[in-house]
């Protein structure tokens, strides 16, 4: 089974947009700049473009179009989108020149809810876009190679300049393994196939005792 790494990237500059709807109720949402190819970020990986546009593609077929491209509040430490920390809905993700800008439509969940009130309240917001894949070190920098699977497009952060040590702390730290077509931790795995050895010598080591003991008798 192969790994993968947890990879993030920041962006910073979202433009918020407030709807006003016909009972007089607000629609919030942001855009911005979610994610780029072919150039080296701050973190220093490069996204080719063939493989940002087929995930794009996958994402946006798969969740976007169908209501359920979720991201949440804050840097969630996993590969999996957790309801509970819902903020917001991707409702758009296009293609522009080497970047991909994207939409998202606050939700009034209580993150959703945390999220409408620091815009009402002139808080600076970023997006993180959240993914699983391995990286080719070449030319200087990380590639970022065709297995990348995107997790959201964008997560909402309030320190989208974050220093990279936070970033590879807690978002990076671990590998994740596919196992059975569900996401775990490679050393959760590790840990799995370690007991399992020792039960199976344990086994191993009785039954040898129980035929030395059968031989003893004959």
């Amino acid at each position: 089974m192969s790994t993968v790494k947890l990879i993030s990237e920041e962006m910073q500059d979202v433009e918020y947009i407030t709807e006003e709807k016909e009972d007089g109720k607000k629609n919030y949402k942001i855009k911005g700049i979610f994610m780029q190819a072919d150039i080296k970020n701050r973190n220093g990986r490069v996204y080719p473009m063939d493989t940002l546009e087929k995930e794009v593609e996958r994402y946006t077929k798969n969740f976007v179009n169908q209501h359920r491209a979720y991201g949440e509040l804050g840097h969630p430490d996993g590969p999996t989108v957790n309801l509970e920390r819902v903020s917001h809905m991707i409702t758009s993700l296009k293609k522009d020149g080497k970047n991909f800008i994207g939409e998202a439509k606050i939700l009034s969940t209580p993150m959703g809810e945390i999220v409408k009130n620091l815009m009402k309240d002139g808080g600076k917001l970023g997006v993180s876009s959240r993914g699983l894949g391995s990286l080719e070190q070449k030319n200087g920098a990380n590639y970022v190679k065709n297995d990348f699977h995107l997790a959201t497009a964008a997560d909402i952060v309030a320190d989208p300049s974050a220093p990279n040590a936070f970033v590879e702390g807690i978002m990076e730290g671990k590998e994740w393994i596919w196992d059975n077509g569900t996401l775990v931790e490679s050393e959760l795995v590790k840990m799995r196939e370690r007991i399992n050895t020792r039960v199976r010598k344990k086994q191993a080591n009785e039954d040898a005792l129980e035929l030395a003991h059968f031989l003893k008798m004959l």
